[in-house]
């Protein structure tokens, strides 16, 4: 079986266990257990997921990052500003393509959040958010990676979706979520049987974002 890696925030965290749940018996699926963060933790780290998987090479790689680096805390400037988050995305692009050359890749966007609903000190704006959504899309063209738009997904979702002002661990999140990334992640995989959608839920409370 083929080998698909997800690699992400704890965004990624709410739908990978569903992914592998699907997938089981039709590709092998892994993730690291741990929050993949913001673009610049991604980089110095993202070498070392490739030893999640048993056996073989890397055939799909479905990543995101970039709601860590668009936070505001205590009202201050983005965690990571948008040229620098730009220079990370390509980094992380070159460090793919090094790391897992013959992987086909999928970028998804960042998700969009309760901005209302978040306190003054802990803070993101969805308009930001699209900015950064934007300069990575237009990095990760340039490299020829896939982009996956969960943003616009989650923009379509009813506020009961969310478990969070950030997260969707809910029912209706997740299976959105899961079913959006299977439409991308099962045809570059070369699987062409039925997949039918089977649900595990993320029930740990999120670690940071």
């Amino acid at each position: 079986m083929k080998n698909l890696l997800l690699i992400g925030d704890s965004i990624r965290m709410g739908y990978d266990k569903s992914i592998k749940k699907t997938l089981e018996g039709k590709a092998n699926v892994y993730f690291p257990a741990e929050n993949c963060r913001f673009a610049a933790y991604l980089l110095r780290y993202i070498h070392g997921y490739k030893k999640l998987v048993e056996e073989g090479e890397v055939d799909v790689i479905h990543w995101n990052a970039g709601l860590w680096d668009c936070l505001r805390l205590f009202e201050e400037e983005p965690h990571t500003p948008i040229d620098v988050y730009a220079y990370y995305i390509d980094r992380l692009c070159q460090r793919i393509k090094k790391v897992f050359p013959e992987a086909k890749v999928i970028f998804a966007t960042s998700t969009s959040v309760q901005s209302e609903k978040m306190d003054k000190d802990f803070k993101r704006y969805n308009e930001e958010i699209e900015e950064y959504n934007k300069v990575a899309v237009e990095v990760v063209k340039k490299y020829g990676f896939e982009v996956n738009d969960l943003y616009r997904v989650s923009t379509a979702l009813p506020e009961e979706a969310h478990s969070d002002q950030v997260h969707y661990y809910t029912s209706m999140g997740t299976k959105a979520f899961a079913e959006q990334v299977l439409s991308y992640v099962v045809p570059a995989l070369g699987i062409t049987d039925e997949i039918t959608y089977k649900e595990e839920l993320y029930t740990d409370k999120p670690i940071g974002i």
